[in-house]
């Protein structure tokens, strides 16, 4: 079983496949085919799976209709390259999945739940509520239906990051197993270091996730430098406030060795002035860590502020010895921002 109870063939390791085909009176070694074909050639159509005999690709069809349990709603493309893609799952849920392409590299941002239920106020997936989580097959899923149309173009993708819809620790279990099936030598084989789950900082399970061994890496949404800031705009730091939240992510660092990006939302008016800049500073400082400071796309009253600004604000972390990066505006004209084109789709 692929996690909530629903079997998702694309969310199976080939020893499970073994299994499944057994229960169903096939041989056993078919498993490792089939999770070939799925992970490792992308493949969207049973037919296609020409080592297989016609009745288990018959077989196949009748019980899971597809590889992957998804399809494409539709498609948009900003002038940036930005490709967002809205797909709908077997129960009629939609989510959403973007591909950022850049000179060498192509990065995927994939949803781990329908919705949220964080409710961070700059967030548009948050303001249409939580259905479910995704499945381990469902969020592996984006990954390979994306990879199969980028071999068509000579392409393939360099990066994932669970960055999409959804806290991806508040549904820990199908995330990593989802990592484990991309990161799986017999099948897509994407390196753990090519990885990273951004989190509004769920504590318990970044410490879980530690222990993983899995060399992901980790970005936590900090967003402010107070708790009571922080609170306004992550309802999660009345739980797990800053100092809580820091040490875990000092103990992630030393556990594996990687260090931690810190997303810092730069909302107009809210936390985008110098004196931030410099409290952001000094809870950062000696810390293995690098902060990517992200002008949010507009939602709802909040804005951006003005590049100025933005590059006064980074350049206060870059004096004290603090990497910093400032994420490039992608996508705005096609409703990038996580949760925007299914509200809008969901309102129509």
């Amino acid at each position: 079983m692929d996690n909530g109870g629903t079997l998702h063939l694309n969310g199976l390791f080939p020893n499970e496949l073994g299994d499944w085909l057994e229960e169903q009176g096939q041989a056993r070694y078919r498993g490792q085919q089939i999770f070939q074909w799925i992970h490792r050639h992308t493949t969207q159509d049973f037919s296609e799976m020409t080592n297989l005999p016609i009745a288990l690709q018959n077989k196949l069809q009748e019980e899971f209709k597809a590889p992957l349990p998804l399809s494409l709603v539709t498609a948009r493309v900003s002038k940036d390259g930005t490709e967002k893609y809205l797909f709908v799952l077997e129960d009629g849920a939609t989510i959403e999945t973007v591909l950022i392409p850049e000179a060498h590299r192509q990065t995927l941002c994939v949803s781990s739940q329908v919705g949220c239920a964080m409710n961070c106020s700059f967030c548009a997936t948050g303001k249409s509520g939580y259905v479910r989580n995704l499945s381990a097959g469902e969020i592996v899923a984006q990954v390979l239906w994306v990879e199969h149309r980028l071999r068509e173009e000579g392409l393939t993708l360099s990066n994932v990051v669970y960055m999409g819809m959804g806290e991806p620790l508040a549904n820990y279990e199908a995330v990593v197993r989802s990592i484990r099936l991309l990161n799986d030598a017999q099948g897509l084989n994407l390196g753990a270091r090519r990885i990273t789950i951004s989190t509004c900082g769920l504590v318990p399970q970044i410490r879980s996730l530690a222990k993983e061994r899995i060399q992901v890496g980790l970005a936590i949404s900090l967003h402010a430098v107070t708790d009571q800031s922080r609170s306004e705009v992550m309802p999660v730091n009345k739980r797990y406030p800053i100092a809580e939240l820091l040490a875990a992510a000092d103990d992630y660092a030393a556990d594996t060795g990687r260090r931690v990006s810190f997303e810092y939302a730069l909302i107009a008016g809210f936390n985008d002035d110098l004196h931030t800049a410099v409290k952001l500073k000094e809870l950062l400082k000696n810390r293995l860590c690098h902060v990517n400071l992200i002008p949010i796309n507009p939602v709802g009253t909040e804005q951006r502020p003005p590049e100025e600004r933005i590059r006064d604000f980074a350049r206060v972390l870059e004096d004290s010895g603090i990497q910093v990066s400032i994420r490039k505006e992608r996508g705005t004209d096609i409703e990038a921002a996580c949760g925007q084109l299914r509200q809008s789709m969901l309102e129509e």
